[in-house]
């Protein structure tokens, strides 16, 4: 039986790992498929986690996977504070960077819905 306050259990957090996990390598391949080079994947800092990071060029792309039913919830999905948290986790990743005075940064989302290809939308959010 589940406990108060946790419906799915240890079983179902798993589930949704295993899923998160999947989404996430179906987005790397997409952007490899677009030109991308992953630099990094689930990139930890003190002021947060990157899902993905990808350069093509001298644009860096810090990008939020999220696995939801439909694209507008996937959206949705990423909020101001999750915006804020990775965007200051890109921060001190792009301050360890050589070269980044010469490198553009770019926040994007890739959905995985499912049934769909997966979703890239550039520019999701500024900071």
């Amino acid at each position: 039986m589940a406990e108060a306050g946790k419906p799915h259990g240890r079983h179902a957090k798993r589930r949704f790992l295993k899923r998160g996990a999947r989404g996430e390598t179906l987005a790397a391949w997409l952007l490899r498929l677009k030109g991308y080079r992953i630099v990094g994947r689930n990139v930890r800092t003190p002021l947060g986690e990157i899902d993905i990071i990808a350069r093509r060029g001298k644009v860096v792309a810090i990008v939020e996977v999220k696995a939801r039913p439909t694209l507008r919830e996937a959206m949705d999905a990423v909020t101001w504070t999750s915006q804020t948290r990775i965007a200051n986790a890109a921060d001190l990743w792009l301050a360890k960077q050589p070269d980044a005075p010469y490198l553009s940064i770019r926040f994007d989302i890739v959905a995985i819905c499912p049934k769909r290809w997966p979703v890239h939308i550039e520019n999701a959010w500024s900071q």
